[in-house]
């Protein structure tokens, strides 16, 4: 019976869809207060990481049963997610976005991490395809957000440091 991947798949599309929204909002948003994007060279190479594994999923998941374990950790996942979102509040955004003067969030989950939302990624990318079963589409698109990561908070920490006097 396919529907309980047609419903995770369809939960977890939505989901990116609307955090896509709200996060070009924080962009807009930030942009007009003084902030600058910082690096937007790879981001869309993680654009399309994010997408082929989301659109692989739909292609190779759709019908194969959710494992309980994994699919609870996924929701675990899904209350960190609301976490950070909700922590960085309209500072929240898919891309590098450096508001000058702005203090770095030490709040929430940033007491104890420096990017716990990229923490939360790599869990979610792992996860989700394990919930259906798929070890090995599991490791590549681990391996792949691992590569995008690496550059992504180099990146990002770079930014912070010219940023914070």
């Amino acid at each position: 019976m396919p529907w309980p991947s047609i419903a995770l798949l369809t939960f977890v599309t939505l989901q990116r869809l609307a955090e896509l929204v709200y996060a070009r909002h924080n962009t807009a948003a930030l942009l007009a207060r003084g902030a600058r994007e910082c690096a937007p060279e790879h981001y869309p190479f993680m654009v399309a990481m994010h997408a082929a594994w989301l659109a692989g999923l739909w292609l190779f998941a759709i019908g194969r049963p959710v494992d309980p374990f994994w699919f609870l950790l996924f929701m675990v996942l899904q209350g960190l997610r609301l976490w950070v979102l909700a922590t960085l509040g309209e500072r929240w955004t898919t891309r590098i976005v450096i508001l000058p003067g702005a203090a770095l969030v030490k709040k929430g989950p940033y007491r104890f991490l420096s990017h716990p939302n990229y923490a939360i990624v790599v869990g979610e990318i792992a996860v989700l395809p394990l919930a259906f079963g798929m070890p090995l589409y599991a490791a590549l698109f681990s391996l792949l957000n691992g590569i995008i990561l690496t550059i992504r908070i180099r990146a990002e920490n770079a930014c912070l440091r010219q940023s914070v006097h």
